[in-house]
């Protein structure tokens, strides 16, 4: 049986997940997809900012930085 999907905040700071889907609307998904955030993608969720927004991850061998309600869109299978 597979993994259930969660949001990318819920994973503990240091731990990582496989990009399932991408919930964002038309217009945003192009953005971090150029970014190379796509499905199949491993993700490691790097801190939160000291008030929990934005939120930075490491995709790629490099950080990035998405606003809290664009990662919360953002599912992931753990590791």
């Amino acid at each position: 049986m597979a993994a259930a999907l969660q949001p990318l905040t819920s994973l503990a700071v240091g731990s990582g997940g496989i990009v399932a889907q991408i919930n964002l609307p038309p217009t945003d998904k192009p953005r971090l997809m150029e970014m190379g955030l796509l499905v199949g993608t491993p993700v490691e969720l790097v801190r939160f900012a000291p008030l929990g927004d934005p939120v930075e991850i490491k995709i790629r061998g490099y950080h990035l930085t998405l606003r809290k309600h664009e990662a919360e869109q953002i599912l992931v299978q753990r590791k």
